[in-house]
């Protein structure tokens, strides 16, 4: 069982005045926790560890993917094939960040990957900032957290344009490139964790704007924003999947941009490679003995398990059912219509209510930050973050 630490939690008004508006649910209950999970070092370490593994196995499972034309299996949009092959034959389409979502690791269990939320990851805010205030506000100075997110990110941003080489040498060969940062007008937290990605750029050295998607002006030429400013990188917290299946006309001139080099798009094409779910298929089948992979298939198993779309979100679209076929739990949604997978069952870790925990490890170039959410037996949109401190 896994060990908690009561704190007094930050007022509506603190998370406000840190740019943190989506503290409080439908229902009226608070999202943020007034506790943290308790984790130790090894534990720390364990998390990092997998999240570095997992995301090379991605990274050979994508040339798979590849070389094998396998993009029909991952449920991936025909309009959007091309992209993600030109992104992925040049340094230059960097991956900024993505987050892992795992079972095990502070339970006396081991780590297994749930799924890899790799392309518009949310949490980010909660997780490099929120969990942080937290610590301070209780006066917890000398504790410590595994929360290097704003770090790891700037020295992404900075890979942008020193690629593998030491970041140091960022100064050197920045030249004032520019990049535009997009989210759909409406969605505060898509928005805030946007205009968190652009600060950490800001900060970096690069000279930044905002604009929402739905204002951003495309041609072969490049991406300008609504004062026909030009830009040579472009982040969108918007998915790629949903530009190959709702956006064709967005789909098509953004592959010409990027055929005709004349602007970087962030995340990646590629990345949606690594979003969906089929993914899961792929890595059972080319690492089977790996300790962190749960059995999947895109036939029902005969043992314990989840069925879950290839780009559902946030636990929509899920069952849980049992060796006899026997549904015992599950939850509706708006993906129906992709593909599913089926991916063995594990139990994550409980607290002594019952509650339970997945944990989320973020990724930029490593390791670099770990939150935990916590619902029921499926993760759902009315789960709660939950913050940690490294005993």
């Amino acid at each position: 069982m896994l060990q908690l630490q009561s704190v007094t939690p930050l007022s509506d008004e603190e998370l406000e005045k840190i740019g943190f508006s989506w503290h409080t649910d439908e229902d009226g209950t608070k999202y943020v926790a007034d506790q943290l999970v308790q984790v130790t070092q090894a534990q720390a370490e364990a998390y990092y560890e997998a999240a570095n593994t997992l995301y090379d196995m991605y990274v050979e499972a994508a040339e798979h993917v590849i070389e094998n034309d396998l993009f029909f299996e991952l449920g991936i949009p025909f309009n959007i094939v091309e992209t993600i092959k030109k992104s992925w034959e040049n340094d230059v389409h960097w991956h900024i960040y993505g987050r892992f979502d795992l079972a095990g690791g502070i339970d006396g269990k081991a780590i297994k990957l749930i799924e890899f939320n790799a392309d518009t990851p949310t949490g980010l805010f909660e997780t490099a900032v929120v969990q942080w205030a937290l610590l301070k506000a209780n006066g917890m100075d000398d504790a410590k957290q595994f929360n290097d997110i704003y770090k790891a990110i700037e020295a992404n941003f900075k890979r942008l344009i020193t690629l593998f080489d030491d970041v140091d040498t960022f100064d050197e060969r920045y030249d004032g490139w520019k990049i535009l940062f997009s989210s759909v007008e409406g969605l505060d937290e898509e928005e805030i964790t946007t205009r968190l990605l652009q600060q950490i750029a800001t900060d970096t050295g690069f000279t930044t704007g905002f604009e929402f998607l739905q204002n951003v002006q495309f041609d072969e030429t490049g991406i300008s924003d609504a004062n026909a400013m030009e830009y040579e990188y472009w982040f969108k917290l918007y998915p790629w999947e949903d530009i190959g299946s709702d956006e064709g006309e967005l789909a098509v001139v953004l592959n010409e941009i990027m055929q005709k080099q004349a602007a970087i798009i962030l995340n990646p094409a590629y990345t949606v490679l690594f979003q969906s779910k089929g993914m899961l298929k792929v890595l059972s089948e080319l690492f089977p003995d790996s300790p962190y992979l749960l059995h999947t298939s895109d036939e029902p198993l005969n043992v314990k398990y989840v069925e879950k779309r290839h780009f559902g979100r946030e636990g929509a679209n899920t069952k849980i059912v049992d060796p006899d076929g026997k549904v015992l739990a599950q939850t509706d949604g708006p993906y129906e219509n992709y593909r599913p997978i089926y991916q063995e069952y594990v139990d994550f870790p409980k607290d002594g209510e019952g509650n339970k925990y997945q944990a989320g490890v973020f990724f930029a170039y490593e390791a670099c930050g770990l939150g935990f959410r916590r619902g029921g037996e499926i993760m759902d949109n009315m789960s709660k973050f939950v913050g940690h401190v490294i005993c």
